[in-house]
């Protein structure tokens, strides 16, 4: 068992105090600036590039102490320094956890499990560094010697959501006349869609699985195997075994530690980049699942974006508690979802870069903190998690804002913003980017002061509808800035929200490095899909509603609607396409 105490926040002396601030709290922050004109500079803090302001946070310099004595009482630094030490605090797995080891340079060293790790980590790093020049050099050919154009990234969780979300905040990073696309989902839509376009003999594969066996994303690599070759076939590439084989090990490399499967599927082994137990998928973004990243933006920039994390690592690990900015984030929200009632948080881009951010940041904190029992196994007796969700500006204010803003729900949000664009447009005379920048302010001002009835009357409001346009105001918000989006500011802005929601599930004493929950529903596809295929002794043993809609699937399948993906989707009236794909599972 392990030694690391599970404490249960609820019994803390500072969880009591902040309970009874709680049930009486009615915040003011029209009040709380007037009274303090140094509210903003006492509540905004840099970490490393990033200038975080929390001033418009429902919170006090009081309440923030009695914040930073939970995090004291239920061991969150003590927690954190075991983490960077190696120490196996994801206690399900018996793990350690040490994504931060991912980041840390090569004159460092950590011995962990009998092993140096940091000599380890640069060890696969510079082996993945060296297949990014070769296929960004045009060195690494296909089959007929053409240099790579397209890169397909097959993965699914923490294998796309990390890759797909840092290449597009990254596009202006991207070496001209590469692009990376990425599959994840099984819906041969996914796969279908992709690879339509694209010309098998400029195409390389990267197949991100860590066992080589995660079911989604073999059967796609499948897929995408077999569009290549057929692709390849009727152009007389492709005539044999031999050619066949060349063709996969020219148009395919893994990111993988299970060589026996990565070779049993064609690849070369000496292709496949791996990593370790101690890395979660979704922490993995800056191990050798970036390695799509890595050919994208080249060595150089994959350095400067794992040189971003580890400022915000140090950040997280020297910084005081009372201007540790992780640390008061994870707070904050803790203080919003127990003690508040805030079952949500927004986290809204002002950069168009950062689109799938939100989504990225759905698995890490979702996956990592949606859990009902601490470390020992005991029922939580409080809430855990959050829902995180967003989308960037100004798109959301068009959409969901409106419930932010005026809505019976609080949501705390999060609000972040570059001071320079990548793209210095705009409409004659007027600095499109500052456009974009006033709504960014606007909004965050707004959520904060609200607007009063005296206000809206001062207007010239009519009375009938002068409470329709009344804003209460006290929506908190936090505020990230920076110069502007680099590979350096990407990398503190994924570490910031890591720290953030490992101190969440510090202070709720859970683990925050295991996913069970994501389990159950694999094995049972794996049992329930006979009885798609058609065995009646798996469909009845079924639920009723399972079997009921497995029958109305077999009723109203066509096994002609199966689509190629090299042909691309039958149309209407036309003979049906042969299915190129192999059997999920198979």
């Amino acid at each position: 068992m392990s030694d690391i105490p599970v404490i249960d926040p609820t019994m803390t002396p500072a969880w009591d105090t902040l309970d009874q601030l709680a049930d009486n709290f009615d915040p003011d922050l029209r009040k709380l600036f007037a009274d303090d004109p140094n509210r903003t500079q006492t509540f905004t803090f840099d970490a490393a590039d990033l200038h975080v302001d929390l001033s418009k946070n429902l919170v006090c310099p009081t309440l923030v102490g009695h914040l930073l004595a939970l995090a004291e009482q239920t061991g969150v630094l003590e927690l954190r320094d075991r983490m960077y030490a190696g120490e196996h605090i994801n206690v399900t797995e018996d793990r350690a956890v040490l994504h931060t080891a991912l980041r840390r340079p090569a004159t460092d060293s950590l011995t962990v499990d009998g092993q140096d790790a940091i000599a380890d980590v640069h060890e696969v790093l510079e082996k993945v560094y060296a297949f990014a020049r070769r296929v960004r050099s045009g060195e690494w050919v296909g089959i007929t010697g053409k240099p790579v154009k397209t890169v397909v990234n097959v993965g699914i969780g923490g294998s796309d959501l990390g890759p797909v979300m840092a290449y597009e905040a990254l596009k202006p990073y991207v070496q001209e006349g590469l692009e990376c696309r990425f599959i994840s989902n099984i819906d041969p839509t996914d796969a279908g869609e992709t690879t339509k376009d694209l010309d098998p003999e400029t195409t390389l594969v990267i197949v991100a699985s860590k066992t080589f066996t995660t079911l989604e994303t073999i059967t796609n690599a499948k897929v995408v195997r077999a569009w290549l070759l057929d692709g390849l076939r009727e152009r007389g590439i492709v005539t044999d075994e031999a050619s066949e084989k060349e063709a996969i090990a020219k148009h395919f490399v893994a990111v993988s530690t299970a060589l026996d499967k990565v070779a049993e599927f064609g690849i070369d082994p000496a292709n496949a980049f791996g990593f370790w137990s101690w890395v979660g998928g979704r922490y993995s973004v800056d191990s050798a699942v970036g390695t799509s990243l890595a050919v994208a933006i080249g060595p150089e920039g994959f350095a400067d974006f794992l040189a971003g994390f580890h400022a915000m690592d140090r950040h997280f690990a020297e910084a005081a508690p009372e201007k540790n900015v992780p640390l008061l984030m994870g707070l904050l929200n803790v203080w919003y979802s127990n003690f508040l009632g805030a079952d949500t948080h927004a986290v809204l881009p002002y950069s168009q870069y950062l689109h799938r951010f939100p989504a990225y940041l759905q698995q890490l904190t979702m996956e990592s903190n949606g859990k009902s029992v601490r470390r020992d196994g005991s029922p939580v007796t409080y809430e855990t998690g959050e829902v995180f969700w967003g989308e960037p500006g100004t798109n959301g204010q068009h959409a969901f804002y409106q419930l932010i803003h005026q809505g019976t729900r609080m949501v705390p949000a999060d609000f972040i913003a570059f001071a320079n664009p990548t793209w210095a447009l705009g409409d004659g005379d007027a600095d499109m980017h500052e456009l974009f920048l006033s709504n960014f302010f606007a909004q965050t001002k707004a959520l904060a002061f609200g607007k009063t009835s005296e206000e809206v009357r001062a207007e010239g409001t009519p009375e009938a509808i002068v409470s329709a346009r009344v804003f209460t105001g006290n929506r908190p918000t936090t505020s990230i800035m920076a110069p502007s989006l680099t590979p350096s500011v990407l990398g503190q802005l994924i570490a910031l929200y890591e720290h953030i929601t490992f101190v969440e599930g510090a202070v709720w004493g859970i683990d925050s490095f295991d996913q069970w929950g994501v389990e159950l529903s694999k094995v049972l596809a794996k049992q329930i899909l006979p009885a798609i295929e058609g065995s009646s002794e798996a469909l009845e043993a079924q639920d009723q509603s399972t079997r009921a809609l497995i029958e109305y699937y077999r009723a109203n399948r066509t096994k002609e609607s199966h689509l190629s993906c090299a042909r691309g989707p039958r149309r209407l009236g036309a003979a049906p396409d042969v299915y190129l794909g192999e059997a999920v599972g198979a």
